[in-house]
């Protein structure tokens, strides 16, 4: 089964008001947002549920397994020398980040984060991205951090997109990994506010009331998706299993509710954009999925955007060296 275009996830984080579409093209788009929306779409299945509050309860939520925190983010940090930050995806740990330390920290600071409520760190109230885009905010300042460079996977990707947008001096070099500045739009370019807040909406409660069995079989055809060695399949599964889950489907409300398009043109970082192809090469020409890259980040025009050809979603696993080549490129 080719669980890129067949998984429910897909038919939910694509669900809109209009009848899905399902022409070859809108099935390639919406398994790149599947893809983008990372390892929360595990949980999703096909009902569209009434729209709930804007944030999940996570205090009274039977998902939410942790004591609230205060902190949005955990750190870590390795090395020396010019600050880089770190930021994972959905549903990821900053273990995630370990061999790009490893590759770096003998020239940088890596400043890992670990997101709350992700692989096992304590969840937040409130807004998870608002929080932390807050407080790393802070982090740069009372650390004295000149322009650190920001490396962001996937949800960390929008997150890095925020914070260089909202806060342009305060960052150095940006180095997006496999995410765009709207997600909810790939399918719909001319998506309005109210529908991306409906779908988001959508997809949550979808998530949320998922049952065990079906959480445990869309996590491992999800991870499978995402990533190509079995022991990394097992290490992202792993990572969401710990997640606190109303703090990832309140999180994925947040990211696929946004729309950065316009907003990135206040980035004067320069911008790096590493994105995937191979998952679709059986549906769509690699010039297709680099084409929705380029129209997402058209009002980015210093954004250097390239493309994998031997990785998946999680390419610091499939093909570090890759990676690596084009970040050590950009970052000379």
């Amino acid at each position: 089964m080719k669980t890129t275009l067949t998984s429910s996830a897909i038919v939910a984080a694509t669900t809109l008001t209009t009848p899905l579409n399902t022409t070859p093209k809108a099935k390639i788009i919406a398994s790149l947002t599947a893809k983008l929306a990372g390892v929360a779409l595990i949980s999703l299945c096909t009902s569209t549920l009434a729209i709930s509050p804007v944030y999940a309860d996570q205090a009274d939520s039977k998902t939410s397994t942790q004591q609230a925190s205060k902190s949005a983010f955990q750190v870590n940090i390795t090395g020396q020398g010019k600050p880089m930050i770190l930021i994972p995806g959905l549903a990821s740990s900053g273990a995630v980040w370990d061999d790009t330390v490893a590759h770096y920290s003998g020239q940088y600071r890596c400043i890992v984060l670990t997101l709350s409520g992700f692989a096992g760190a304590p969840a937040t109230d409130g807004p998870l991205i608002k929080q932390a885009e807050e407080q790393l905010a802070n982090y740069i300042i009372t650390n004295k951090l000149q322009q650190p460079v920001i490396v962001g996977h996937s949800l960390g990707g929008f997150l890095a997109l925020k914070l260089a947008s909202d806060y342009p001096a305060a960052v150095g070099k940006v180095v997006i990994v496999d995410s765009l500045p709207a997600l909810g739009a790939t399918q719909m370019p001319s998506i309005t506010t109210p529908q991306l807040e409906e779908m988001a909406s959508n997809m949550r409660n979808s998530m949320l009331h998922s049952d065990d069995a079906s959480r445990a079989t869309m996590r491992r055809q999800a991870a499978v998706s995402m990533v190509s060695k079995p022991a990394d399949v097992e290490r992202v599964i792993s990572w969401s299993e710990k997640s606190d889950q109303t703090a990832v489907a309140n999180a994925m409300y947040e990211m696929m509710s946004q729309d950065m398009r316009q907003d990135i043109s206040k980035i004067k970082a320069p911008t790096l954009v590493l994105g995937t192809w191979i998952a679709y090469r059986d549906y769509a020409p690699r010039s297709a999925i680099e084409n929705t890259f380029k129209t997402q980040y058209a009002q980015l025009p210093q954004a250097k955007i390239e493309l994998a050809d031997n990785a998946r979603h999680f390419m610091m696993f499939d093909d570090p060296q890759w990676m690596f080549d084009r970040m050590d490129s950009f970052l000379k």
